[in-house]
């Protein structure tokens, strides 16, 4: 199994922006005070001015770290976006938006996406009644995601609610904390992503050379 091992505060000071890999972490404290320094390493004062791809490259970086995806799992998504009609730039980042892991984290029943992952994987969580373990998997319109009916799962979902009830929740989505559970009321589109400050433009061109 896939996965990110390098230190999340330094991820988010080479993307320049918050990546939302401790939650809501990295909007407060040393996590913002780093982020406006110099990209990370000893000598980042010294690199030079970027070339065209590696402007290309970095939103691509950027894209990729925000859902927590290594390049293996980053190439399937590109694959189903160019296969789907429309711009592949946006069908991407829809994609990414429509994956359980990404709904659990953006409802604030888990504090990271990370953390989100780990529930769903340990099985804490259900999508119209049936326990679904796999992050990855895509929520349709009308699918309803909701802690698995055991004590332990209402229980960390609860304290995740408790600490994240100032994140705004998506229009696409609807919420209610009694009991915990989320619906898809209708699929993302692009302009319902404003938050996700990434030119899609370029992530294609970069994944096409």
């Amino acid at each position: 199994m896939s996965r990110q091992t390098d230190a999340k505060c330094r991820l988010c000071r080479r993307e320049g922006v918050p990546l939302f890999l401790k939650g809501n972490r990295c909007l407060t404290g040393k996590c913002a005070v780093k982020r406006r320094e110099n990209a990370p390493g000893q000598h980042s004062w010294r690199k030079g001015r970027r070339s065209a791809y590696g402007d290309r490259l970095r939103e691509k970086q950027k894209l990729k770290r925000y859902y927590g995806l290594v390049d293996e799992q980053f190439r399937r998504m590109f694959g189903l976006a160019e296969r789907q009609k429309g711009n592949t730039g946006e069908n991407l980042i829809v994609l990414l938006e429509r994956r359980l892991d990404n709904v659990v984290f953006a409802t604030g029943f888990a504090l990271s996406r990370p953390h989100a992952r780990q529930l769903i994987r340990h099985g804490h969580f259900t999508v119209n009644g049936r326990k679904v373990d796999i992050p990855s998997a895509l929520v349709k319109a009308g699918d309803e995601v909701s802690p698995a009916d055991k004590d332990r799962a209402k229980k960390l979902v609860a304290d995740a609610i408790e600490q994240t009830r100032s994140r705004q929740v998506p229009s696409w989505l609807e919420i209610s904390h009694d009991p915990p559970k989320a619906r898809v009321v209708q699929l993302p589109r692009r302009e319902d992503l404003r938050n996700i400050e990434v030119n899609e433009l370029f992530v294609v061109e970069v994944m096409k050379r």
